[in-house]
């Protein structure tokens, strides 16, 4: 097929053991990743009501044209989609995503795509070495897989992967006859998958890993353990020469290597590598740094912290979760060892992180503890100490004590506990929608909440998150001046927001958040972030450019980084506009098939802290203040918008004339015109069979 894509999407039926393929070329029109993933799910997953448990689901892994290639921030991206076990109360279709070297070694393979149905009588795992595909045998009386930690088991295929007649790793020959210096990419689930834990993470070298929707219990459902990959082919692109004229001019544009000076603090600073925690200069930033990254960047922000243990690659929340020892329960000494446990178990941090303030309060309040209403031996009185997170972990990954119930996530725990009302409202159970944790505020930064409740889980894009939180809440408490006044920025960015280039879609005051200049930003950052994040697979902390301290005026390279690449390699002539209208109908797929899940309207509700307190205990330490743009009395300004709470009447009047914009019914579900509008007839004619529309 070429143009950026190898021609073949892989499907592995783990019941059967049959190994078949797809063309890409029949799911090509939407572009790759989160596109490809939904269609080729809608194909394969006849009865989209099953549990995520169930055989019959189909967990994908998709790329797009651009991986394996030369395109920054985006050439290691792989997405994950499936019916997840973490959302809450309805099990969604739902998303991840992870970089490193996966995606690009599946191309190099020969394959665009993954896809994985059935269950395995016994466990398995899969082996890929360009279009050889092997289901072996991973138990202990097999190739010894099951029961260990993500970082063994990879470690073990490896070795594996080595023996045989072609051994992969030797230098010299012929690339074409199969030789490779490198070690097989990897992509596993540790004991908290094989142990059915709802928010389990596929875990991809040491720190890339798909966190939210819990894969990793749908491959520990499947008796799956791990899927390793090793190709010696290439991506044959359409234009090298733009290919490698549009590197040059992002090296000139957006990162000037030989003279690094950020404008600001923390301003494009992740690109030395520290993820997260260096760009805000803040408690994320735990310990040393090593040069790591995904295949193709530079930005190298797996180096989140580096020791002598096991997982130098985690970044972001992987190295809050041992950084909240010493932030939030004063214990600074607590071993960095606490990020490897996790790794090595396959725990999303995020869940474990955000339930410990609950349980500690709840601990505190004499209601969870020995003999208590909830009764639990932890240690509680050891909190962010070695020994509490390893029996806290432990708890959880073996379902005992209180483990049994945390397991099954803490929206879920809550419920039988009869404490989900009561905590969800005064806030001291931060869950913010869908059964995930607070992320980002929902009241202050609407876009995030509106967008994640009209989804199927926390959206985790921080395309507005990085320039008008990070950049514009950090310089006051640096003592430096804004990089641009209100105006210039709202203006500066609001050019990019195609085909409306309003400026007033950026007003996050009291009053512009529930305008329809707001419901128009939320519709057009749905669109955006489905195509050119999740189908291109942009990487979401290099994309979108809208700051740049090395241009002229700080103006970003979005909105020609995207289409500029893309169209390098694909060959197309694909507009920055086509991508948002393509992501409108991914958008539209994507709901149609929570629809013939069971959705209605009150599934696009906020949790009901967010209308009732000013602050939740699980956050209150690190979002003082929320500076962001404002247009109030005619005038552009900054305003600290942290202490406000949510209208439940403007809440759902702004959801009711969203359903409207985008052409979805009362109930919000996409209307048969608007599907057939773009061209998801398919999906038009299965709700219409099952009575939705």
């Amino acid at each position: 097929m070429a143009n950026g894509y190898a021609g073949k999407i892989l499907v592995v039926d783990l019941s059967s053991g049959e190994i078949s393929s797809l063309n890409t070329a029949d799911y090509a029109e939407y572009g790759g990743g989160h596109g490809m993933g939904s269609a080729v799910f809608f194909d394969l997953c006849q009865d989209k009501t099953i549990s995520a448990y169930d055989p019959a689901n189909v967990v994908t892994f998709m790329t797009g044209p651009i991986q394996g290639t030369l395109a920054p921030f985006g050439a290691g991206r792989c997405e994950v989609q499936g019916i997840g076990p973490q959302p809450w109360p309805i099990e969604w279709f739902t998303r991840s995503n992870f970089g490193g070297r996966f995606a690009g070694m599946m191309k190099f393979a020969g394959w665009d795509g993954i896809a994985v149905t059935g269950k395995a009588e016994a466990p398995v795992w899969i082996d890929i070495r360009n279009e050889d595909v092997v289901i072996r045998d991973a138990s202990e009386s097999g190739d010894g897989l099951w029961g260990l930690g993500t970082y063994d088991a990879e470690s073990k295929i490896y070795k594996l992967v080595r023996e045989g007649d072609v051994d992969w790793t030797l230098y010299g020959g012929a690339r074409d006859a199969g030789r490779s210096a490198l070690n097989p990419a990897v992509v596993s689930c540790g004991q908290a998958g094989e142990n059915l834990v709802r928010y389990a993470s596929l875990i991809h070298e040491g720190g890339g890993g798909a966190g939210q929707g819990g894969f990793g219990a749908v491959f520990g459902s499947k008796n799956l353990k791990a899927i390793s990959v090793i190709g010696t082919g290439e991506v044959e692109v359409a234009d090298p020469q733009a290919l490698m004229e549009a590197r040059a001019w992002w090296h000139e544009n957006y990162f000037d290597f030989d003279d690094y000076k950020p404008s600001l603090p923390g301003l494009h600073s992740y690109g030395e590598g520290g993820g997260a925690g260096n760009m805000v200069g803040g408690p994320l930033a735990t310990g040393g740094h090593r040069p790591q990254g995904c295949m193709g960047c530079s930005k190298l922000c797996h180096g989140g912290r580096g020791s002598s243990a096991q997982a130098p690659g985690s970044s972001c929340f992987d190295s809050w979760y041992q950084a909240q020892s010493g932030v939030m329960w004063g214990n600074p000494a607590a071993s960095p060892n606490n990020t490897d446990i996790l790794q090595q178990y396959g725990i999303n941090a995020w869940e474990p992180s955000m339930q410990l303030p609950w349980l500690v309060g709840l601990y505190r309040q004499g209601i969870l503890g020995p003999g208590m209403e909830i009764d639990s031996n932890l240690p509680f009185d050891q909190v962010g100490s070695d020994a509490f997170n390893q029996a806290y972990l432990d708890s959880i990954v073996n379902g005992t004590d209180i483990g049994a119930d945390l397991k099954e996530g803490a929206a879920r725990a809550a419920t039988k506990w009869g404490r989900y009302e009561q905590d969800t409202t005064t806030g001291d159970l931060a869950v913010a929608m869908h059964g995930y944790a607070h992320h980002y505020d929902s009241r202050t930064e609407f876009e995030w909440g509106a967008g994640s409740a009209l989804g199927d889980r926390d959206i985790n894009e921080h395309d507005i998150t990085w320039v008008l939180y990070w950049h514009t809440s950090m310089a006051p408490l640096y003592g430096v001046p804004q990089a641009l006044p209100a105006k210039e920025m709202v203006e500066m960015i609001g050019a990019t927001l195609l085909p409306y280039a309003d400026p007033m879609m950026l007003d996050f005051s009291d009053e512009g958040i529930y305008s329809d200049n707001f419901v128009k930003f939320v519709s057009w950052h749905r669109a955006y972030t489905r195509f050119w994040k999740q189908s291109a697979m942009y990487c979401d902390w290099g994309i979108t450019d809208w700051l740049n301290p090395w241009t002229e005026g700080y103006k970003g390279l979005t909105p020609e980084i995207e289409p500029r690449f893309y169209n390098a390699v694909t060959g197309s002539d694909t507009s920055f506009e086509d991508g948002v209208e393509m992501g409108t109908k991914i958008w539209n797929l994507d709901r149609a098939i929570w629809y013939l899940q069971g959705r209605e309207r009150a599934h696009d509700r906020l949790d009901e802290w967010q209308f009732q307190r000013q602050t939740p205990a699980a956050h209150s330490t690190y979002e003082v203040p929320y500076i962001m743009p404002v247009y109030e009395n005619g005038e552009w300004s900054y305003k600290n918008l942290w202490g406000r709470t949510l209208d439940h009447d403007k809440y759902w009047d702004f959801i009711d004339r969203y359903y409207a914009f985008e052409g979805w019914d009362a109930n919000g579900c996409p209307t048969e015109e608007t599907l057939k509008k773009h061209g998801l007839d398919a999906a038009a004619a299965e709700l219409k069979s099952t009575g939705k529309i």
